[in-house]
């Protein structure tokens, strides 16, 4: 059963409004560009101040744990987010969906900037818990700004460019990992530890305010886009898209979710893994040394060395490598409109499980090695991520496309992205310090998505607009 929540225009309206390309260009570039620096920031402080701040603790390899299990609280929250913002994505249009999907995120990152930490007496547990839940509205927002701006992008494509286009909302995650770690750089480097732990960590959380009533108002001017208008017009609005698109579309529900995998496994190892194993101290008497000078306890045998780089030296690497993603994610939408998505996404795999076997050389060649190692990483996250904007939209029918799109790619947050950063703390433990295992876990999720990618289909010369549950 289908029915309507729009009135379609009546044969003698006027033709409908359309989105210019560069309003469309922006509006899902600067919504995913906010969302992602959101995200990033918690990312970077579950690093670099939050294991300290809210999850004080004898041991600080537990405490980092603490701090990347509410991390991946709001990867949990991330489906629940599809479902609801795809729900209304489906039902009322992209347009107003977004604005609900950023709004989500923003709040709750401006409340973590000015949350009370759990050294505050009073706040022991309240503060943790708050934590917990601002993380997961966060998580909720990004479920549902993703697949709506991959949306806004590809329906409003021209035909024949469906994948350049859908790589402008993709560019917004190396946009907004950029402008998280340069913001937090450059506070590091102009206070010292203490004032920086004490007000300075907030900055970044409460300068979203002025980031989203920027993207609020280029949204606010978009009109909705051509696929849905006319789902509208032909009465073919799902009434439970969940239930629609599990009845007719469970397939691709679970083909897009494992095609993901190993691109959340990468970027998150790319980013909070290295960032971990790039700046902790790479022998007992450096760690000690370090825990001595700032006052904290050291447990020599629980510890593992990582590289030794400076916080600071290590955030300007992945900023320069992350350089990289962002270019090859451009690059990647006119590889996969000549090539097809799935053959780019396939060799762009092989790239992914052959690079995770790497991780040994490369992190044991000195700057050289770990500066290859990042550049390279990033450059298959380039390649890999780009094309999601378009080849998952693809995968669903106009009328369940943004709950299907949606619910595909945060279900792969959850196995992939969710418990990576924790899985390769275990596993760095595990190997006594050695990244080994890490690259082998990486090259393993690399074959899970290529047996997904072998067994789908090629989705460049669907009926786009057109195509029905």
């Amino acid at each position: 059963m289908s029915s309507t929540t729009l009135d379609a225009p009546s044969a003698n309206s006027s033709p409908a409004p359309a989105n210019s390309r560069g309003r469309v260009i922006l509006a899902s570039l600067i919504g995913t560009s906010i969302e992602f620096y959101d995200f990033y920031v918690y990312a970077t402080a579950a690093v670099l101040v939050f294991p300290s701040l809210f999850f004080a603790n004898d041991d600080p390899t537990i405490a980092l744990l603490a701090s990347f299990a509410v991390f991946g609280v709001a990867f949990v929250a991330r489906p629940v987010g599809s479902i609801l913002f795809g729900h209304f994505g489906d039902r009322i249009g992209r347009k107003r969906t977004l604005v609900a999907s950023l709004l989500t995120m923003g709040i709750a990152t401006v409340l973590i900037g000015a949350l009370p930490t759990a050294l505050t007496p009073g706040w022991e547990i309240i503060a943790p818990a708050l934590l917990v839940l601002f993380r997961f509205c966060q998580g909720l927002g990004l479920g549902g700004e993703w697949s709506g701006a991959a949306l806004l992008a590809t329906e409003n494509a021209p035909k024949g460019r469906r994948a350049i286009y859908g790589t402008f909302p993709q560019l917004g995650a190396p946009i907004g990992f950029i402008i998280a770690n340069v913001v937090f750089l450059i506070l590091s480097t102009t206070l010292d530890p203490e004032h920086f732990l004490a007000w300075g960590w907030r900055v970044p959380f409460l300068a979203s305010a002025v980031l989203v009533i920027i993207g609020l108002y280029v949204r606010f001017k978009l009109v909705e886009t051509p696929a849905f208008t006319k789902v509208v017009e032909k009465g073919e609005v799902a009434k439970l898209p969940l239930a629609r698109v599990f009845k007719t579309s469970w397939r691709p529900l679970i083909l897009g979710t494992f095609i993901m995998l190993a691109t959340y496994v990468l970027f998150y190892l790319m980013t909070t893994f290295t960032l971990t194993f790039g700046t902790t101290a790479s022998s007992v008497e450096a760690a000690q040394a370090a825990a001595e000078a700032a006052g904290k306890p050291f447990n020599a045998d629980t510890f593992v060395p990582g590289l030794g780089y400076g916080r600071n030296d290590f955030l300007i690497m992945l900023v320069i490598g992350c350089v990289f993603f962002g270019i090859f994610t451009l690059v990647a939408g006119p590889l996969a409109e000549r090539f097809g998505r799935r053959n780019s996404l396939f060799w762009t795999t092989v790239g992914i499980a052959v690079f995770g076997l790497l991780f040994v050389p490369l992190f044991a060649g000195g700057f050289v090695g770990v500066m290859a190692l990042l550049i390279i990483g990033f450059t298959l996250m380039g390649l890999t991520f780009g094309p999601m904007g378009s080849t998952l939209p693809e995968l669903f029918p106009a009328n369940v496309r943004y709950t299907g799109s949606a619910i595909s790619y945060n279900v792969s947050s959850i196995l992939g992205a969710a418990v990576a950063p924790f899985i390769a703390v275990a596993l760095w433990q595990a190997a006594d310090g050695s990244p080994a295992l890490v690259g082998n876990y990486l090259s393993l999720m690399a074959l899970i998505t290529l047996s997904a990618l072998y067994i789908s289909k090629e989705t460049r010369d669907i009926d786009f607009d057109n195509q029905l549950s």
